[in-house]
């Protein structure tokens, strides 16, 4: 789904610049990032570790993936192709009128962009984290040098995020302006405490850079460490119009983007602060766009609502039972108001917290399914999308493909992060741990 805020380029550097006040900034966010009415549209971004297609273990040098994206780029394809900054790939589907419509261009799409990169013998690879490799850098632009520096300042996360992680990424509508079930407010709320249930669920994560970690999604721990001020959420309990603009304004910005040469990376410096200093320089309209765009927390307010807590996930398919879950719990009333009754519980846990850095964010990424309370909720939330799946119109695939991940997992207390285990254990005997692809 496109953005609302637009994803600006190194050239708004160059547009005349007028200066914004804090109350312009209020307004505007507060304006754009909630676009309410009735769930009509869904989204879907998925990314995926390209990797050697025989020899999955070895790094793809930079120069193979120069080669294999110059030839993806004359794929037709429905799909936004975009490189993340460890060469990483990502699809971003078209705003699509149905799951059925969504799930159907974005499987054309990858069955496309698969059979190009088999030609260079490259894959994909559906793990939230790299498991043999420590992060390496592929692309080198202004904004990427900015946010290394940036995000250095906090450890090493930062360059884990950015070059070694990916996720499945589900776009909904924000709702309607009126409260009820299909209301933005109770989508806004449903979204930050179903969340942890989906990170457990789809949990898939579990050795980065050639070690388990002790976390079933290391890509969610990932998150947690950068720190709340650019990845966690603004208070919950709060109106989400006034919450999400308070906290645009009081996020740290990433960077000041000049004309040429490197840009500037303050340390510590809001954006409230910095429209009223006034230095290096007053921000404008387009730094305010930009600055919206380096912020990640685990639901982003981009006109729709962003879900970015799900790991990438294993398979060719894979992607599509956490589409297919997530929507049913949104876009269907009475799927809906049994997920809000479901996790509402489990909001006790959070310590009144804002995600992901709360107690009940941790433990889903530490345990996945493994903790009793999430295992039941899930079991409740997968039932009720199984029942809502066929009123929005999916049709076997997508229903079978739910009704096995609920067997072989969630009934079980399991997440796709117990395979990976299981092979690096040599508990599992269907397969060796050096071939992970599926």
């Amino acid at each position: 789904m496109s953005d609302s805020m637009s994803d600006c380029t190194e050239g708004d550097c160059t547009e005349p610049r007028t200066a914004v006040t804090e109350a312009e900034v209020e307004a505007l966010v507060r304006g754009i990032c909630f676009k309410t009415g009735p769930p009509r549209t869904l989204g879907v971004e998925v990314e995926w570790l390209i990797h050697e297609l025989h020899l999955p273990q070895l790094p793809v040098s930079p120069e193979r993936l120069d080669a294999a994206y110059a030839a993806l780029r004359t794929v037709p394809l429905r799909s936004a192709l975009t490189v993340e900054p460890g060469g990483q790939l990502e699809l971003s589907s078209p705003p699509a009128a149905s799951l059925t419509e969504c799930i159907g261009t974005v499987s054309a799409d990858l069955d496309a962009v698969r059979a190009a990169l088999r030609e260079d013998d490259l894959g994909l690879l559906g793990i939230g984290t790299d498991p043999w490799h420590t992060p390496r850098r592929f692309l080198h632009e202004p904004r990427y040098d900015a946010m290394e520096t940036c995000l250095d300042r906090t450890g090493p996360a930062g360059r884990a995020m950015m070059c070694a992680s990916a996720s499945v990424q589900v776009c909904l509508d924000a709702g309607y302006e009126e409260p009820g079930t299909l209301g933005h407010g109770r989508r806004w709320w449903l979204a930050h405490t179903l969340g942890p249930v989906l990170v457990a669920a789809f949990a898939n994560s579990p050795v980065f850079a050639g070690r388990p970690t002790g976390w079933m999604s290391t890509r969610q721990l990932i998150w947690m460490e950068i720190g709340a001020g650019r990845a966690g959420a603004p208070p919950l309990e709060a109106e989400p119009r006034g919450a999400w603009a308070r906290h645009v304004l009081d996020a740290p910005v990433m960077c000041v983007r000049r004309d040429g040469g490197p840009w500037d990376v303050p340390d510590g410096l809001t954006f409230r602060e910095w429209i009223r200093s006034g230095t290096p320089r007053p921000p404008t309209r387009a730094d305010l766009d930009y600055h919206v765009t380096t912020l990640f927390p685990p639901v982003r307010p981009r006109g729709h609502l962003e879900l970015r807590m799900i790991d990438a996930q294993p398979g060719d398919d894979g992607w599509i039972v956490p589409l297919a879950v997530t929507t049913a719990l949104f876009d269907d009333p009475e799927a809906a108001e049994t997920a809000y009754r479901t996790v509402k519980p489990l909001a006790e846990r959070t310590d009144g917290l804002p995600a992901p850095h709360n107690p009940l964010w941790s433990d889903a990424a530490r345990y996945g399914l493994g903790d009793p309370e999430l295992r039941e909720a899930a079991v409740a939330c997968f039932a009720a999308a199984l029942e809502a799946l066929p009123r929005l119109g999916a049709g076997t695939r997508v229903t079978d493909a739910v009704t096995a991940f609920l067997n072989r997992y969630v009934l079980r207390g399991r997440c796709p992060a117990d395979d990976l285990l299981d092979r690096l254990r040599g508990t599992d005997r269907r397969a060796q741990w050096k071939d992970i692809r599926t």
